[in-house]
């Protein structure tokens, strides 16, 4: 069994990798909730989506995130009667969102409703929430503290960030499929994806059992950097890192992570890092990583997967 870490596009983009070398039975896609929230009376789950929307082949390429296709007759009829439209919810992507906060109000855990509307969408590979309680990340910044969304959508992440704390977290405990591929016998390897390490893998983390959980584990720890050349694929990692005053490059991403990883995969581009992300107790495999077409998200799963099952090996 793999487990992979994820959120954001870039999480999406390699847990579509893995499950395309990696049978159902091989791979558990715990994903970030942090950014979760209620909008429009609607229960919508950003990181969740992106993911099995990718996983469903449904997706839109162009802008990253929903679905292909989409059209904007909701929010362009709510725009005009004074509605909130700062978060964008596309005609087709609404129907995720009516479906989910449905069978949350008759009672299903988030575990269920995304079991279930992965199965609607045809994904046999489990995809599954950090956690069935509700928690929110707040993002700490120079003119205050914002919930995710506010801060990455509405304000488009102009204030300076300075951390992050979560609302509801102390309640918190990780969902049963993940608990159960935490301590799960077969477990082989824990891929970090190339997620916001701030906003959507430290989230997974600090759901109370995960961090002891993976600090006790004996099998590699693998992350792929979000960062090349300097700069963030996509989204706001490459700002966070800058003004907390952390390298924006794979170095900020292994002093992030620390000795809870085994080993980073860094971009080609990175090469000239590796000696000094050695010295800081980090092995380091280099490999393409920028993921533009499936095929490439495809070749970064085997090489991680590859690089994992090295380190295994080395500390057999």
């Amino acid at each position: 069994m793999i487990l992979a870490l994820a959120g954001g596009v870039g999480g999406a983009k390699l847990a579509h990798g893995l499950a395309r070398v990696l049978s159902p039975s091989e791979l558990v896609i715990a994903v970030n909730t942090g950014d979760d929230f209620q909008h429009l009376d609607y229960f919508i789950c950003p990181d969740l989506d992106s993911v099995l929307y990718k996983l469903a082949g449904i997706n839109d390429t162009e802008r990253g995130w929903g679905i292909r296709d989409e059209t904007w007759n909701f929010m362009e009829s709510l725009k005009q009667i004074g509605g909130e439209d700062w978060f964008l919810l596309g005609d087709k992507d609404l129907e995720t969102h009516i479906e989910r906060t449905r069978r949350l109000s008759e009672g299903q855990t988030l575990s269920e409703v995304t079991r279930a509307l992965s199965g609607n969408h045809g994904v046999m590979h489990t995809i599954v929430p950090m956690t069935d309680h509700r928690v929110g990340t707040i993002v700490d910044t120079k003119e205050g503290d914002f919930f995710f969304q506010d801060y990455f959508v509405r304000l488009r992440c102009e204030p300076a960030f300075t951390g992050v704390h979560y609302k509801g977290m102390e309640k918190a405990t990780p969902s049963p499929a993940l608990k159960e591929a935490l301590t799960h016998s077969d477990l082989k390897v824990i891929i970090i994806c190339p997620s916001n390490p701030f906003v959507s893998i430290d989230p997974i983390l600090n759901v109370p059992g995960i961090g002891d959980a993976l600090a006790k584990t004996r099998v590699p720890i693998v992350a792929v950097s979000p960062i090349i050349d300097g700069q963030a694929v996509k989204g706001p990692a490459a700002k966070m890192m800058r003004e907390l005053g952390l390298p924006v490059s794979p170095i900020g991403i292994a002093q992030h992570y620390g000795d809870l990883i085994t080993g980073l995969v860094i971009d080609e581009q990175d090469r000239d890092l590796s000696n000094k992300i050695t010295q800081l107790g980090t092995k380091v495999h280099v490999a393409p990583t920028l993921m533009k077409t499936p095929e490439d998200e495809k070749q970064l799963a085997l090489e991680s997967l590859r690089f994992a099952e090295a380190l295994a090996k080395q500390h057999a």
